[in-house]
């Protein structure tokens, strides 16, 4: 899978919003007068990237436990010829924020993101009903702000 071909302008756009994005009447007309160019230009190629799967999502994270939900990270042993397949099972449940593939063991990844912290482990058993494969939740001990950046 080669790297997405982005130009300059695309650069500035995922540089200049995963630092947070404004909260106002006009949120992309302001965000877009920030990167310097027009409300309509930032529109289309958001649109674009999340097309072209330059961007696998752009939208807020939201803090499901301080909202009264759930949040846990999964694990999976998805041999290499299901792997496809479950994993668009797994990403069937709207709980699912994102899924990511292993070069491990556990080759598949996923977190859940629920409106109880009791729905977590009602997904994890219907995903194991539904894959035929164990669902290993690893709720988290304690939260660490990283500051996570990715620059391109």
């Amino acid at each position: 899978m080669s790297a997405p071909q982005l130009d300059e302008i695309d650069r500035i756009i995922i540089n200049g919003l995963q630092g947070g994005f404004p909260i106002c009447e006009r949120p992309y007309a302001a965000a877009a007068e920030r990167l310097g160019i027009e409300e309509s230009e930032l529109l289309r190629r958001l649109e674009r990237m999340l097309e072209k799967r330059q961007l696998s999502r752009f939208g807020p994270m939201y803090h499901a436990e301080r909202l009264g939900g759930g949040l846990s990270l999964c694990a999976m042993r998805v041999p290499e010829a299901d792997f496809d397949q479950v994993a668009e099972q797994v990403n069937a449940f709207p709980e699912v924020a994102h899924n990511y593939a292993r070069d491990h063991e556990f080759s598949m990844w996923f977190v859940l993101g629920t409106e109880t912290p009791e729905r977590i482990e009602e997904v994890c058993r219907e995903i194991e009903r539904l894959t035929g494969y164990r669902v290993y939740n690893m709720p988290k001990k304690q939260e660490f702000f990283v500051g996570l950046r990715f620059e391109v």
